[in-house]
């Protein structure tokens, strides 16, 4: 994925935002393409709100910046249990507030603004939409959660033999335990999307699940709830992928670029079966 044939090259710069509580990594992927400001995607890595980096990012968000094109920020968000609950969804709001105030200068267009991620990045994509309504900004234009850990109750998890999933009940508890150290946390929709009520207004929406993955169910049922609230929503299951494979799968990458593509008006995007 590092050279992706037939598209743009890619420049990668490292730098710091402004958070809440002190810097926040970030990685900006910005492709050689000139002409008009381009749409801007803010990806949060997986890792269980416990582990994770920016690196985990560099596939899908190398990706994305080639085919959509667009200009991509991995943000490295606050991590569990040293920052547990509400730290990583406040850094998250405060990456997305920054890059709609910075995106023209940085050759975006804030009008055009995404937000995706993977796993634990899955969830703060899903909650960013929900804080960014409630709290009045920044404006999101869609929503791609990949493989997203929507339910800290753990009661919609897929039986991991069955589906021969790399990622166990054992291991998402574990992984809750430290994020929600208070059980009462696990209620609140910015760290269970699920447990929230008002899905209305929120923005279009690709919910992304592989096969072999526990959590499919999950996201699933989120995507359902989406659509019954009158959220635009589009739904994939990929046949034979784990949840660690899905967001470095092809298929679903193309899925995710043809979607931002059309949605951020990108004009570029590649179809699914490319």
């Amino acid at each position: 994925m590092d050279a992706i044939p037939g598209a743009p090259a890619t420049l990668v710069e490292d730098f710091t935002i402004p958070g809440p509580q002190g810097a926040i990594p970030a990685r900006l992927y910005r492709p050689r393409t000139g002409g008009r400001p381009l749409p801007v995607v803010l990806y949060f890595h997986g890792g269980g709100f416990v582990g994770g980096c920016l690196d985990d990012a560099d596939v899908p968000a190398r990706f994305l910046a080639a085919r959509v094109p667009a200009l991509v920020l991995a943000v490295g968000y606050a991590l569990a249990p040293a920052r547990p609950f509400p730290a990583a969804p406040e850094d998250a709001h405060a990456a997305a507030l920054w890059l709609a105030q910075q995106a023209a200068a940085l050759g975006g267009d804030a009008s055009r603004l995404a937000v995706a991620g993977d796993d634990a990045g899955g969830n703060l994509a899903a909650c960013l939409t929900l804080m960014a309504r409630d709290r009045n900004a920044p404006a999101i234009a869609a929503q791609v959660l990949v493989g997203p850990m929507l339910d800290p109750s753990m009661t919609r998890l897929g039986d991991g033999q069955r589906l021969n999933s790399d990622l166990s009940a054992a291991d998402c508890a574990a992984c809750y335990r430290q994020y929600l150290p208070q059980p009462r946390q696990r209620l609140h929709p910015y760290a269970s999307p699920l447990a929230s009520v008002r899905q209305a207004g929120l923005p279009p929406a690709l919910v992304l699940t592989a096969e072999c993955d526990v959590l499919h169910q999950e996201a699933e049922q989120y995507a359902a709830a989406l659509i019954e609230a009158g959220v635009p929503t589009q739904v994939a299951r990929f046949p034979g992928v784990t949840h660690a494979a899905l967001a470095r799968h092809p298929p679903a990458l193309a899925e995710i670029a043809h979607f931002l593509g059309h949605r951020l008006g990108a004009g570029m995007a590649v179809a699914p079966n490319q």
